[in-house]
């Protein structure tokens, strides 16, 4: 596939080559999802947003774990294929899975006890919007991760700058910070690890 196609698939899968792209980006992924779920600190009272699950590498344990699972995606595929795979969690009022967009949640303020995105700031229009409506949807003490690969990693990979826009862990940092996120930290399992779990307090 052209180089084009595969990073609008990462941005919005479709398709066949959506489902292949989304197997594919689960396991290469597997690793800092797994790492991002460990430092929610899930609970089994947790109500859980995950913004642009994609492939849904990361829902069997949130709904294994938590309370309640809320998937947003901007891909109506695969927020249909959660719906069909996840069917009897649906069906028991444990998950739902909807079309959105970060900048615009569509779900109350303070209703999430725990966020979490992997792979997606890339996507973002604006990192300060995105964390803003994050910092909305959360529950006081509420806690968000937030892993992606930084913009010196991420430009080696030449990705369309029209579908990818790269960013440095200090441009998410201070975006965390502005939108009023405390303790923000940065998580890595060794310190040659390329990509970053941001880890952040309402």
């Amino acid at each position: 596939m052209p180089p084009r196609f595969i990073a609008r698939q990462l941005s919005c899968p479709s398709g066949l080559p959506g489902r292949i792209v989304g197997r594919l980006m689960n396991r290469r992924n597997a690793r800092m999802n797994a790492f991002a779920i460990k430092h929610l600190e899930l609970q089994p009272a947790d109500r859980v947003l995950e913004i642009g699950f994609g492939g849904g590498v990361t829902l069997p344990t949130l709904i294994a774990v938590a309370g309640s699972v809320t998937g947003v995606d901007r891909s109506r595929d695969a927020v249909n294929l959660a719906n069909a795979r996840f069917s009897t969690a649906v069906k028991a009022g444990r998950a739902q899975f909807r079309v959105g967009v970060v900048e615009s949640l569509p779900f109350d303020s303070g209703y999430f006890t725990k966020v979490c995105t992997v792979n997606t700031v890339y996507f973002w229009k604006s990192l300060d919007l995105a964390f803003a409506e994050i910092f909305r949807v959360l529950a006081p003490r509420g806690r968000a991760a937030i892993g992606f690969l930084p913009k010196q990693w991420m430009d080696r990979m030449r990705m369309p700058s029209d579908i990818f826009t790269s960013r440095t862990s200090e441009e998410v940092r201070s975006a965390l910070a502005g939108a009023g996120f405390r303790g923000v930290r940065t998580e890595r399992p060794e310190a040659a690890t390329p990509w970053n779990v941001m880890v952040a307090v309402r």
